[in-house]
């Protein structure tokens, strides 16, 4: 019996709501860059969440220079001790990384109930946009349709 393909869109929603290791520390992140790295030629694909969707993993000279973009803007636009901004689905062997963006971090962790999309999602699995996969949750419609004066 042949085996089923899996969709690459619901494969890589699947792989975004999957739990994920949170990058604590810093030198945490430092082996996360250091593993991509190593993997630099694997096909990853980087999608800035509400860009374009990329169709093609990017050039390995382009995914390089984002490992080194995203780290230097990381560290210079959230000022703290730790990180915590980073998810991964495995930090030994990485495939799937999510990081939000220190200017709009929201509640990342969803405590708030609102939920904040990452900034830039690396993955092996072409994505899909998540701004459209991902609606808004029903708390946030309300809030914007009472600021409107909609509410029902």
């Amino acid at each position: 019996m042949p085996t089923a393909q899996k969709h690459p869109e619901s494969e890589f929603l699947q792989r975004f709501e999957a739990g994920s290791t949170g990058i604590l520390y810093w030198e945490q992140l430092d082996e996360l860059w250091q593993r991509l790295r190593e993997r630099a030629d694997a096909g990853w694909f980087v999608y800035a969440v509400g860009d374009a969707v990329p169709e093609d993993p990017a050039p390995q000279e382009t995914f390089l220079r984002f490992v080194d973009e995203v780290d230097a803007l990381l560290r210079r636009d959230h000022d703290e001790d730790y990180c915590g901004i980073v998810y991964v689905d495995d930090r030994e062997h990485p495939e799937f990384v999510k990081i939000f963006d220190p200017n709009n971090l929201g509640s990342s962790c969803g405590s708030s109930g609102l939920r904040v999309l990452p900034g830039w999602v690396v993955s092996r699995v072409p994505p899909v946009d998540l701004e459209v996969a991902v609606p808004p949750t029903g708390s946030r419609r309300r809030w914007w349709q009472r600021l409107l004066g909609n509410a029902q």
